[in-house]
């Protein structure tokens, strides 16, 4: 029994309440981040970089964010040249994996490497270089990396973050299970947009992990967006997280944005590759004939029934045309059905003689359709939330 208690998360203890409230505490007490860093224009670029290892070795999320945390502290405090900041933020990786996992998920040093030759990052560690750069890390710190980022609070608070007199689009949440889910989802896409931009560090922790409690809340439209149950665990009332979830909002519209693009310059690709594809495969006179909606023969098939074939109706009109000026004089004024039929056959099958005229290439028109996308309209009383803000649905169907 002592083992399996061992393994139980944390926020599902009995001493849940005590490690946040220590968390809390901690978190007062770090270190002020300035944005002073030289190389801040560079800051995303090694984020990112370490989000990719991470996941490769599939670190937790606490591992992955203390080593972001602490390659932004360290960058803060030093004018540190380019190609050093790629040890610096793989040892910052290896420290934050050490405090944060066990020690047979810490990443190895050949393991580093070949990520390193994967991601064409033109880098050979050594053991050697990564102590020493692990020890400077270490006394810049104190020897303290025990400091709170979002991602140790995050699953505390997302064991409250639905509750069943919640109301989805204003109507009772029929499976409180099955929105705790997309909730967690939510959350952690959240918990990993704050690692993208410095600017969250000017919140504390605990806040930006309750932001995107909240923002996920708005996104799936569960009402009420924020709850007493919740301000009561986290201690944060909607109008000290209203700041930074417009800040992950803007974020998420602007994600969206870019997702629909790609998809729609992906589907312009694949139905321009389909035409193309069709062209090839088709003899210049199937084109031809695929592309005329003019049908003279099946318009006139009561006055030319004895055609057979395009060349004997070609061959028939050209006869009529040489027998009109004398059926002319001898009609007296009336028609006769020579004539009539090569009035109406000249009609007929000029359409055709000017598409068979056509030398160049051939225009085809295709109508892409868009897929219709569903969006959530709401309304918000500050600034960013008052404006028209969509929200992709569909996550509750099926």
């Amino acid at each position: 029994m002592g083992s399996l208690k061992m393994e139980e998360p944390w926020w599902k203890g009995d001493l849940a309440a005590e490690i946040h409230q220590t968390l809390r505490l901690k978190e007062l007490k770090l270190p002020v981040y300035k944005a002073h860093s030289p190389q801040i224009g560079m800051r995303r670029y090694f984020a990112d970089l370490l989000a990719i290892l991470s996941s490769r070795c599939q670190l937790c999320p606490t591992a992955r964010h203390l080593a972001v945390y602490l390659l932004d502290l360290f960058m803060d405090r030093y004018d540190v040249a380019v190609k050093q900041l790629y040890v610096i933020s793989i040892a910052c990786l290896l420290l934050a994996s050490k405090f944060e996992e066990k020690e047979d998920k810490v990443p190895k040093l050949d393991q580093l490497n070949s990520f390193a030759y994967m991601c064409s990052l033109n880098l050979v560690l050594t053991k050697k270089d990564l102590l020493k750069m692990e020890l400077l890390l270490l006394e810049t710190f104190n020897w303290n990396l025990c400091l709170p980022t979002p991602a140790h609070y995050i699953d505390y608070y997302l064991f409250a973050s639905v509750s069943e007199s919640d109301l989805h689009n204003g109507w009772p949440i029929t499976s409180v299970t099955k929105v705790r889910a997309f909730m967690e989802k939510y959350s952690h896409y959240f918990l990993e947009v704050s690692l993208q931009d410095h600017v969250f560090l000017s919140f504390r922790p605990s806040l930006v992990a309750a932001a995107c409690v909240g923002a996920s809340r708005i996104c799936l439209e569960v009402s009420p967006s924020w709850t007493a149950q919740l301000q009561l665990l986290t201690c944060y009332s909607w109008e000290h997280l209203a700041p930074c979830i417009e800040l992950m909002l803007i974020a998420h519209d602007k994600d969206i944005k870019e997702a629909n693009k790609e998809k729609d310059r992906v589907k312009l690709l694949q139905q321009q590759q389909q035409v193309v594809e069709s062209l090839t495969l088709q003899t210049p006179t199937q084109v031809l004939f695929q592309q005329s909606r003019y049908h003279p023969l099946a318009q006139h098939s009561a006055v030319v029934p004895q055609f057979h074939s395009p060349i004997q109706d070609l061959c028939s009109a050209y006869r009529d045309s040489l027998q009109a000026p004398r059926l002319s004089g001898l009609a007296s004024g009336h028609h006769s059905d020579s004539l009539h039929s090569y009035s109406t056959l000249q009609a007929s099958f000029q359409p055709v003689l000017q598409t068979v005229s056509i030398q160049g290439p051939i225009t085809m028109q295709v109508a892409i359709s868009t897929e219709p996308r569903h969006c959530l309209a709401l309304t918000y009383g500050s600034s960013y939330f008052s404006g028209h803000h969509s929200y992709t649905t569909g996550c509750f169907d099926g």
